[in-house]
C-alpha cells in the first residue's frame, strides 16, 4: 500500500510543493512518465528508487538532444563552460 502512495504522489506530483507554472519541470516529468514509468512495473520503492537513479542519469548524460547540437545536456554544458 505504501508504494501505491507513493506512486501515486509521484504521478500527480503531490509532494505538497506547489511552483507557479513552471514548464520546464512539467516537462521533465511527461517525459519522464513516458519514457520510464509507464514502461516498467516495480515491487517496491526501493526498485522505483533504483529505476529512477539510472533514468535521470541517462536522461542527463547519455540522451542525445538535437537542440543541444547533437550533445547529451552534460556534454553540452561542458562544452559551454569552456568556451
Amino acid at each position: 500500500m505504501k508504494l501505491f502512495v507513493m506512486t501515486r504522489q509521484f504521478m500527480q506530483g503531490d509532494f505538497g510543493i506547489r511552483l507557479h507554472d513552471n514548464a520546464t519541470m512539467e516537462s521533465f516529468f511527461g517525459t519522464l512518465k513516458s519514457e520510464f514509468y509507464y514502461r516498467e512495473s516495480f515491487d517496491s520503492a526501493a526498485q522505483l528508487q533504483a529505476g529512477l537513479d539510472q533514468y535521470i542519469h541517462y536522461y542527463n548524460h547519455k540522451r542525445i538532444k538535437t537542440k543541444l547540437g547533437g550533445l547529451s545536456p552534460v556534454e553540452y554544458r561542458a562544452r559551454s563552460a569552456v568556451a
